[in-house]
């Protein structure tokens, strides 16, 4: 299960060298928004060589261009990749023939690439949707808050489900100083769904982390449902505290564990 995943801008040597150690369960080294134009050519030299050292995923810029086509030349290591404003199904094929049998996330950023998710996510080597929150307020013209984009987050958790991808990967949070909301929307997204989060900077590991890993509660309620169920030899049980469990019920006592197992 992967919680957290942490931003690293490809042309900064000096976080290059650190992110890695930062807690963090999957990096994605970044050649689009985050690198100036005139530092491409050079951020593209740095994270294929970090590449040769380090796992990571890698967000590449617009698919079609010739900026990404001298990306994924240049990334062929990498873990998988990232494609930014993914719109089409095109998009997707253009990135995969370049890149074949990498694991593609394609980011939603665009109200064309909400209606297209579940198309996106149906590509072959898609592994997850992912919110890019803050261009996609842009293209909407919505406000802050959680409330704008819970049609979108929840449209791309039925989206992925139906695709049979995992969770969602949800946005990063750009308020460094308000850890608060980062909790608080974190936990709105796992809520609806999502499975994990995208950060900007190692502080907020911590709280993307306590959100999308089961607390020790819900570790204990779901070891009790399946120990009672596995005694009910798989029939309907009721616990102890009147909670009334079935093989849907224990079906998600079963991902509890597991995302438990895998958070360890």
């Amino acid at each position: 299960m992967i919680r957290s995943w942490l931003f690293a801008p490809g042309h900064n040597e000096k976080l290059l060298g650190k992110v890695f150690d930062r807690g963090a369960d999957a990096v994605i080294l970044d050649l689009e928004d985050a690198v100036p134009p005139t530092e491409k050519a050079r951020a593209r030299a740095l994270v294929a060589t970090v590449l040769d050292q380090h796992p990571a995923w890698v967000r590449i810029n617009a698919a079609g261009t010739s900026l990404a086509e001298e990306d994924l030349q240049a990334v062929a290591a990498a873990e998988g990749i990232r494609i930014p404003k993914a719109e089409t199904v095109e998009d997707v094929r253009w990135v995969a023939e370049r890149a074949p049998g990498k694991p593609i996330i394609c980011a939603i950023e665009s109200a064309k690439g909400v209606l297209n998710a579940f198309a996106l996510a149906s590509e072959p080597q898609v592994a997850h949707l992912a919110l890019g929150g803050i261009d996609l307020r842009t293209d909407l013209g919505t406000g802050d808050g959680p409330v704008p984009l819970q049609y979108v987050r929840s449209h791309l958790v039925v989206a992925s489900r139906a695709a049979g991808l995992s969770a969602p990967i949800d946005s990063v949070y750009p308020d460094l100083h308000d850890p608060d909301g980062l909790h608080g929307e974190a936990e709105f997204s796992r809520s609806l769904g999502f499975g994990g989060k995208s950060a900007v900077h190692p502080n907020q590991l911590a709280a993307i982390h306590s959100v999308f890993t089961p607390t020790a509660h819900e570790v204990t309620w779901a070891q009790e449902v399946i120990n009672a169920f596995e005694d009910a030899g798989g029939e309907a049980v009721q616990l102890p505290g009147g909670e009334f469990v079935d093989l849907p019920v224990a079906e998600r006592a079963r991902k509890i564990l597991l995302h438990a197992q895998q958070g360890e």
